[in-house]
């Protein structure tokens, strides 16, 4: 039974891709960089900035880091809100919680950017503990936020659940030897959810919870 259900948030409670892509777009127009396609920039959606920056642009760590701060200059004022709650998940959110199982926020995204976001949609008040890293990137792999929610939620690692759209959610659960949900209106692939060994796919918001009750 899942006891305990905890929630990426890129991709799985909001369509955050025109923010986070502003967002790259305009740090690296700020280094100076060019050449590339639009398109690339949805690559960024996922994994650690810092990582990205270096796999995706081989930036030196001195660069990686301006380019995280220039990131995070646009989007605190205009990113974050260049942002869309997927429909379904408000009432996910509150079926699940009503359903009386804890609910957990679990993202890369730093704790500020993240309750932020929660507030802004109003679902905050859905979440009973929010596992996120820190701006100094602390915590910032999702293994990491995955054991650091178990942590503070004193679940039992049997009765948890991860969802999430991207294989890092995937892969941090296997970690973090917890169950999987790869949720595919998000940002990752059946394949790439698939093979990083997903127990379980859901296509909306309302498979989602079916997977969850079905637990019972």
């Amino acid at each position: 039974m899942y006891k305990n259900v905890f929630f990426d948030l890129d991709g799985t409670l909001t369509d955050s891709a025109e923010g986070i892509t502003n967002s790259v777009e305009y740090a690296l127009n700020r280094l100076g960089i060019t050449g590339y396609e639009r398109s690339e920039l949805y690559k960024f959606i996922g994994p650690p900035l810092m990582d990205s920056f270096e796999e995706f642009f081989g930036l030196s760590e001195e660069k990686c880091m301006e380019g995280v701060r220039l990131y995070r200059e646009y989007f605190s004022e205009k990113g974050i809100y260049e942002n869309k709650l997927y429909g379904g998940v408000k009432e996910l959110l509150e079926k699940t919680r009503r359903s009386g199982r804890t609910v957990a926020l679990a993202t890369s995204k730093p704790r500020e950017f993240a309750e932020e976001i929660l507030r802004y949609f109003d679902i905050a008040k859905y979440f009973d503990h929010i596992a996120a890293a820190e701006m100094n990137g602390k915590r910032n792999r999702k293994e990491d936020v995955i054991n650091y929610a178990l942590e503070i939620s004193g679940a039992k690692r049997e009765e948890t659940v991860m969802v999430g759209d991207r294989k890092f959610d995937i892969l941090g659960a296997k970690s973090a030897e917890i169950a999987s949900i790869g949720v595919l209106y998000g940002f990752g692939s059946e394949a790439e959810l698939v093979e990083a060994g997903a127990d379980h796919i859901a296509k909306t918001p309302e498979e989602i919870f079916e997977i969850i009750v079905c637990s019972d």
